[in-house]
């Protein structure tokens, strides 16, 4: 089975992270791949705006930074729990916690759209929080150790210490690069609050053991 991609957009410059050819799915929409298992296919999404290839798409988040913010989700909304796709509140951060643990199986994922590219750093990104919990202390420690594990300077496409510069483009100049960093500054915090929400889910203490099983594993073998 391949793995998923994002439903979020699609373009034409097809790359594949790996060795081994995976299936092209067939698409229902010509800008729109859509999860093989997708019950309720959401309404196209348009065009975003991208830092060299890598997209910027809205953010339902309260941290600062140059995304537009989505609407955030009813009061009676479970943290732990993401809106359905098709809410005007779903984002890019529900996407890559929905998928993290079936695509971690994979060591090779072809690239289909800019949006498989926040896909792919997100999922990259959950694996590093995940490596930072702490196995005791309770949740406020694993709130300390993950906020500053994405609050640490990080790699963007185009440094030398980037994992995946064969198929992320550098930023043209240092006001892209930065607007990129402050982008992925607010998924990386937004990514650590809504992994925290779920690992610690109903008030727990104790983190998960659902999600740190995955801990050693590696999406495509890569690390950031």
């Amino acid at each position: 089975m391949p793995a998923y991609h994002s439903i979020f957009l699609q373009d034409t410059d097809v790359r594949l992270i790996g060795t081994i050819p995976i299936p092209h799915p067939s698409s229902p929409h010509p800008f729109l791949l859509l999860p093989k298992l997708s019950p309720n296919p959401p309404t196209l999404t348009p065009i975003l705006p991208t830092t060299a290839n890598f997209p910027l798409p809205p953010l339902r988040t309260r941290t600062r930074g140059p995304a537009y913010t989505l609407p955030p989700l009813p009061p009676t909304t479970p943290s732990h729990e993401s809106p359905d796709p098709d809410s005007e509140s779903y984002d890019a951060i529900d996407e890559i916690l929905s998928l993290y643990r079936a695509n971690t199986f994979f060591r090779n994922f072809e690239i289909k759209g800019p949006a498989d590219r926040l896909l792919i750093y997100g999922i990259l990104c959950v694996g590093e929080l995940l490596g930072k919990v702490p196995r005791g202390g309770g949740a406020r420690e694993g709130e300390k150790a993950l906020l500053n594990a994405a609050l640490d300077h990080f790699a963007i496409p185009g440094d030398a210490s980037f994992p995946l510069n064969q198929a992320f483009e550098a930023p043209r100049d240092r006001q892209d690069a930065e607007v990129l960093r402050q982008y992925l500054s607010q998924v990386r915090q937004e990514l650590a609050i809504r992994l925290l929400a779920r690992l610690y889910a109903g008030g727990s203490q104790m983190p998960s053991k659902w999600w740190l099983s995955f801990t050693k594993r590696k999406f495509m073998g890569k690390t950031l």
